[in-house]
């Protein structure tokens, strides 16, 4: 039982008391704080939409840089933790690292890797002619060469018309700078851009915006370690088995088969395609043989190496990926084709905390009556 007195408040036979004045004002205020965590979320999509349409290679050497960023925080925060010192300087001590290990690497096999690179630019164009001879021996091939436009396959009209400022004044050069720059001053104060991006979200939902962005940052760290441990290990084995079958610059093949593992799927078929037109003047035999090395290497790199990197990582699904590689690839051309697998595992995360956690998973709590 319960006697309502003066003031809006409520006495109950048991000695309690309640004010109903104070569950008024909050029960007015819910919608307000609801309205606001909607229109403070529209307001960041809309934002991203709107760079993505005008400017999408600004966002794409920017997520690169926050890859580089995510890189260096990653190692120095491994270098400070271990050594004991702060993380401004582990991360000092971990580029100086970088910078060693380059120095030592460009020293070391430099000249030989500029060798062998001039010799593959020269050897490569006589070896297509080869391969176009051949082809046009066959009434197949003459219609084939017609209508191939390799040209369509680099550039391409999605290509084209994505083309921004960005790219056409400073060119793939300066695009690298700046991601080094981004993920330079991205690990060296992280704190300042997240709480930044946390202030855009309505008070309510700040907490829980700072949780997703550490998890999308966890995400992206982890699959940037299980990367690069694949590449290294796709160019040495790569390397080695190229050597063994006699095939000429082997070295620089491998090197650019680790480099191009950085796509998956996709990347493995480019890397290898200058190995089989060094092997065709070697015949047949030597052409299936390097083919074999090559799907050897993808089938350990893709069923082996990387789920048992990835085991305690990232996992993203096969399709996943080549849906996205296509989608990129034709919007962005290279540069997204190259970060479409990241861009991939960032989503993911986005779309399991934000989408399904948030709102989807909590639909009972809307329904009315519920709770």
């Amino acid at each position: 039982m319960f006697l309502v007195g003066r003031r809006g408040q409520m006495w109950s036979l048991s000695g309690g008391r309640r004010n109903w004045s104070h569950d008024l004002v909050l029960m007015q205020m819910a919608p307000i704080t609801s309205s606001r965590r909607a229109v403070s979320l529209a307001v960041i999509l809309v934002s991203l939409l709107f760079l993505l349409i005008i400017a999408p290679d600004v966002l794409l050497v920017v997520f690169a840089g926050l890859l580089i960023a995510v890189f260096l925080d990653g190692g120095g925060t491994f270098i400070a933790r271990h050594v004991g010192l702060a993380r401004g300087w582990g991360i000092g001590i971990f580029i100086l690292l970088l910078i060693g290990v380059l120095a030592a690497a460009v020293v070391a096999f430099a000249p030989a890797a500029v060798t062998q690179f001039n010799q593959l630019n020269e050897e490569i164009p006589s070896a297509i002619e080869e391969l176009r001879g051949w082809i046009e021996q066959f009434a197949w091939g003459e219609r084939l060469l017609d209508s191939a436009n390799p040209a369509g396959l680099v550039s391409g009209g999605g290509g084209s018309a994505a083309a921004t400022a960005v790219t056409s004044t400073f060119g793939a050069l300066g695009n690298f700078i700046i991601m080094l720059f981004i993920g330079l001053y991205g690990a060296l104060d992280p704190g300042s851009y997240r709480r930044g991006l946390v202030a855009l979200l309505a008070p309510s939902v700040r907490e829980r915006g700072d949780e997703v962005l550490g998890k999308a940052g966890s995400t992206l760290q982890n699959w940037l370690i299980a990367q690069l441990m694949a590449m290294t290990v796709v160019g040495v084995l790569t390397w080695l088995g190229l050597w063994l079958l006699g095939i000429p610059l082997a070295f620089i093949l491998g090197l650019i088969a680790a480099l191009l593992a950085f796509i998956p799927n996709i990347g493995p078929v480019l890397a290898a395609v200058p190995a089989i037109l060094l092997a065709l003047p070697e015949g047949g035999t030597t052409v299936l043989l390097v083919i074999l090395v090559y799907l050897s290497v993808q089938t350990l790199e893709s069923y082996f190496i990387t789920p048992l990197i990835q085991q305690e990582r990232v996992s993203l699904p096969p399709v996943l990926i080549i849906s996205m590689q296509l989608l990129l690839g034709v919007l962005f051309g290279l540069l997204g084709l190259a970060l479409a697998t990241p861009l991939a595992a960032l989503g993911m995360t986005l779309v399991r905390e934000v989408y399904v956690g948030d709102y989807l998973e909590r639909e009972d709590e809307r329904k009315p009556g519920a709770g």
